[in-house]
């Protein structure tokens, strides 16, 4: 395991460097197809548009929120009990502005400079920079293509263990695709309280999964509200990624904790997002489905045309997003994004700045429409870069 400490965070000139060449590519004229931002291009519902239309031109919306709307925690209530069979009280439930946000400030709930949170490596850069702001050190348990990229607990030491005060776990994870399964959240569970260790579990993405099961929640494994909470978004799930709607959901003691800090630093989520975020949980569902044979469409359209080419990219298995081993004469994935882009116009993220365990990956999101997917496989086929 990697150990980071405050102070000692990665730099990030790659996304800089890759974001001045597609500007010089754009002036230059190239057709760009970029696949590096998990941005949805499907809209949202149109009753949710009219819904924070109709609450923006009440002049009482425009005060401070302080808290949820009875009617926001009742729709929240209502979809974990729906989507996932969970019973939430009132006083487990917070929304936050984006679970990026929520994990951003969770550890000031009850973590400091003498403690150690957990995160994974490869992971989603948030995972670590949240606990880092705390003055916290990050332990960084590593994630194994041959293991499925599924956390190993026999790959954090015993002694890590029972140093660690919290863990970030997510899953289907961003980057790699990967899913779990209630086996795996058992699993966890006995061993957080074994340890007593807080769960931060991010599920931006149980209701994209994309190989055919159905997205779980932790909170569905008993004894999970015990040890600690979850992140559930509605930016992909129901294209609302502007909005910046999330909630951090679970163990109460934690939940309290957490709203104390945010009290510091915020006065409430805005009354007409409120409105539309229960629109969109008490409304219709069926953008659910289709967003999730959307994404399904582009991937095989992606991964399929890329094995095709003789890039053997397997399909994913959850997330808006493609996980690729690079070819192997290139010494880096930095290197091969960059040739990519400049050969063929096409933009990924080098796995390396999800992690040192990221290295020799690239992350692709599943944002263009199919015809797009294939005109970006016709580019690299022509190209030759994964056949040099």
């Amino acid at each position: 395991m990697k150990f980071i400490k405050a102070g000692e965070i990665a730099d990030s000139n790659i996304f800089n460097k890759l974001d001045e060449r597609k500007k010089s590519l754009l002036e230059g004229g190239m057709d760009v197809i970029n696949l590096s931002i998990g941005t949805p291009d499907f809209q949202p519902g149109k009753h949710v548009m009219e819904a924070v239309s109709r609450a923006a031109l009440d002049p009482d919306m425009y005060k401070y929120s302080l808290n949820e709307t009875r009617e926001l925690l009742d729709a929240v209530q209502d979809w974990y009990k729906r989507r996932y069979d969970v019973t939430l009280a009132d006083d487990e439930i917070m929304a936050v502005c984006g679970s990026q946000e929520g994990i951003a400030h969770v550890g000031f709930a009850f973590a400091g400079p003498n403690d150690l949170i957990l995160a994974p490596d490869p992971g989603y850069p948030i995972f670590s920079f949240g606990p880092m702001m705390t003055g916290a050190t990050v332990g960084l348990y590593p994630l194994y293509a041959e293991k499925n990229w599924q956390l190993d607990f026999n790959d954090i030491p015993e002694d890590v263990a029972e140093r660690a005060k919290a863990i970030v776990v997510s899953y289907p994870n961003n980057p790699t695709t990967a899913v779990a399964d209630r086996r795996f959240y058992e699993k966890l569970v006995l061993w957080a309280r074994e340890h007593n260790i807080i769960v931060l579990h991010d599920n931006a993405y149980s209701d994209i999964m994309l190989n055919g099961e159905k997205g779980l929640s932790f909170l569905s494994i008993p004894g999970a509200k015990e040890v600690g909470i979850e992140f559930n978004s509605l930016s992909k799930t129901y294209n609302l990624t502007g909005m910046r709607v999330s909630f951090a959901l679970g163990n109460r003691e934690v939940i309290s904790r957490f709203r104390a800090f945010r009290s510091q630093i915020d006065y409430g989520m805005f009354y007409p997002i409120m409105a539309g975020a229960a629109a969109a949980l008490n409304g219709p569902q069926d953008v659910v489905e289709s967003n999730r044979t959307g994404y399904m469409a582009r991937r095989d359209a992606l991964c399929g045309g890329l094995r095709s080419i003789g890039w053997n990219v397997p399909d994913a298995q959850g997330t808006m997003f493609v996980w690729a081993k690079i070819p192997e004469r290139f010494a880096s994935s930095v290197d091969f994004a960059i040739e990519l882009m400049e050969k063929t116009g096409v933009i990924v993220v080098p796995g390396s700045a999800f992690g040192e365990q990221g290295e020799g990956y690239v992350r692709m999101a599943l944002v263009v429409p199919p015809e797009r997917m294939a005109e970006a496989v016709r580019r690299i086929d022509e190209s030759g870069i994964v056949k040099e």
